[in-house]
């Protein structure tokens, strides 16, 4: 058993109100330069639809992920090497401009400098942030499909409708939606890693990110190929490939990712989990892609496992690491709970963003039909007709397998109707955890997480000084007093006070604190 640490993410996809606030605000940390227009790190979909790119789960057009061969080992979709070395100078498996969308921006001046007394209202016409021609007409962008604004058009061109073999209702009083915020997975097993010819891509071995080195890249884009969720772009300005960084230089520090930083839902959940790296290659090839889920939740360790910790620290795993594995809320959610789904498993790349299926249309149906929407029986029984078909979500999160998916949806159903009585001051009903295999702690401790989680217990990072407790508040940079509510006595500096830490940013070189000097002897 090798033990390694991976970051990871969960999305709690109830709680997305699809504002797009993580898009842009990681747009305007990583990608708003020049030759990244058109490149979003982080985008949310409209689920029906196409994506970004154009129908992107098309493996049987790009060819991302792994294939499992009949001898039961993996190879890129894409080739192996020698398909690699045919196709070097021509990839005939990368998407275009137009399939992720020409970016644009307007004639803002035509506005500014527009004549006085001219007769007709001036307009900013678009025109191409590529090569500044003049668009006649907008056809596509990165987000065509928001709130199933393209649905008529475009929903037919769904893979995962394909794939599933379903119809679904046009009309937009009868159809379902629901939003996929997407960044790179930073997979255990990244195909992307695999095809880079010159070995640019990589994979850090202290905290499983995976990275392309701007130095070795040549620009050959078999990694954007490579990718079956095409969450590696190519800059036509550098001639290098970029992707998510999963913001690693504040991970670095203790700090969570700018998209979970400014998510207004407060959907995001970052933390540490321990995995066997030994076993990677076994999971990944496993047979049925309905299975590749438990494969994958079966190379996810115990933290609190004294063996699993004894591998670690022989591995050199910092004890904060394994201190914050053992307190991650991812873990809780995937294993404990067993709520959060990885995303296309049958890729076969092991991602590492899991998804929480979105509940929230089946009681407001229930509600509209006149019944209780928080009663368990009803909920129960709803889940297999709710508006966003089981299908649908099975397709997109375990391969086609619709119980893993059913059983989160009533544990999330489950915990609303439990907790609905505990808020009404009634008797909490037990048998209601009995129903999907908990207890009414287990519910209460997973409605915490979920519904009232504060921010240190969304985001477990390991620090960059393990010395640090965890949640600790800092120091005003330009003042002696802790910032934000709850910060310990000992991180408070006063008058008098014989311990604590010092803010040498504000302190006055000609004062003599107490807690910085021994006491003068006049002092005493």
């Amino acid at each position: 058993m090798k033990v390694m640490a991976q970051i990871a993410m969960v999305m709690n996809l109830d709680k997305c109100i699809g504002c797009h606030t993580c898009s842009v605000t990681c747009k305007q940390a990583w990608t708003n330069r020049a030759g990244t227009e058109y490149i979003y790190f982080n985008n949310v979909e409209t689920r029906p639809g196409v994506g970004y790119p154009r129908t992107w789960e098309d493996q049987e057009r790009w060819k991302g992920g792994w294939t499992r061969t009949a001898s039961g080992r993996l190879r890129p979709r894409s080739g192996g090497r020698l398909k690699k070395l045919a196709t070097l100078f021509h990839n005939p498996n990368l998407p275009t401009i137009q399939d992720y969308y020409e970016p644009w921006t307007y004639e803002y001046d035509a506005l500014l400098s527009a004549p006085r007394g001219q007769r007709t209202q001036p307009t900013a016409r678009p025109v191409s942030q590529l090569d500044g021609r003049e668009l006649k007409k907008i056809e596509w962008s990165s987000n065509w499909d928001d709130n199933l604004g393209g649905s008529t058009a475009t929903m037919d061109e769904d893979p995962v409708l394909h794939t599933m073999n379903m119809e679904v209702k046009k009309n937009i009083e009868d159809s379902f939606m629901f939003y996929l915020p997407r960044i790179c997975e930073h997979c255990l097993n990244p195909t992307c890693v695999s095809s880079c010819p010159s070995g640019a891509m990589y994979k850090r071995t202290e905290d499983g990110i995976v990275l392309v080195d701007q130095d070795r890249c040549r620009g050959w884009r078999m990694c954007v190929s490579g990718c079956p969720y095409k969450k590696v772009y190519f800059n036509h300005r550098t001639g290098k490939a970029e992707k998510c960084t999963l913001c690693y230089p504040r991970l670095e520090i203790g700090q969570p990712t700018v998209c979970s930083e400014t998510c207004v839902g407060r959907l995001r959940y970052l933390g540490v989990l321990l995995y066997d790296a030994d076993r990677v290659a076994e999971a990944a090839a496993t047979e049925d892609p309905k299975d590749l889920y438990e494969a994958q939740r079966s190379l996810l360790l115990d933290p609190h496992d004294p063996r699993v910790i004894e591998a670690a620290r022989a591995e050199d795993i910092p004890y904060s690491w394994i201190e914050a594995a053992q307190q991650s809320p991812i873990y809780a959610l995937i294993q404990t709970y067993r709520l959060a789904l990885p995303l296309h498993p049958e890729y076969r790349t092991l991602p590492m963003v899991w998804y929480i299926p979105p509940l929230s249309p089946v009681v407001d149906s229930i509600t509209a039909s006149g019944a209780d929407g928080e009663d368990a029986t009803l909920l129960f029984t709803t889940l297999a007709t709710m508006r966003i078909p089981l299908e649908y979500l099975a397709g997109l999160f375990t391969a086609g397998d619709t119980a893993p998916v059913e059983l989160s949806l009533r544990r999330l159903a489950a915990m609303r109707s439990y907790m609905r009585d505990i808020n009404l001051g009634q008797e909490p009903q037990e048998e209601i955890a009995e129903a999907v295999g908990m207890t009414g702690e287990e519910l209460q401790r997973m409605y915490r997480l979920l519904a009232i989680a504060k921010y240190d217990d969304r985001y477990v990072i390991p620090t960059s000084s393990p010395e640090t407790p965890r949640g600790i508040a800092s120091l005003d940079p330009f003042g002696e007093q802790p910032l934000g509510p709850g910060a310990p006595e000992a991180c408070t500096v006063g008058a008098g006070s014989a311990a604590g830490p010092v803010s040498l940013a504000s302190w006055d070189a000609g004062a003599h604190p107490s807690n910085l000097f021994p006491p003068r002897r006049d002092e005493q």
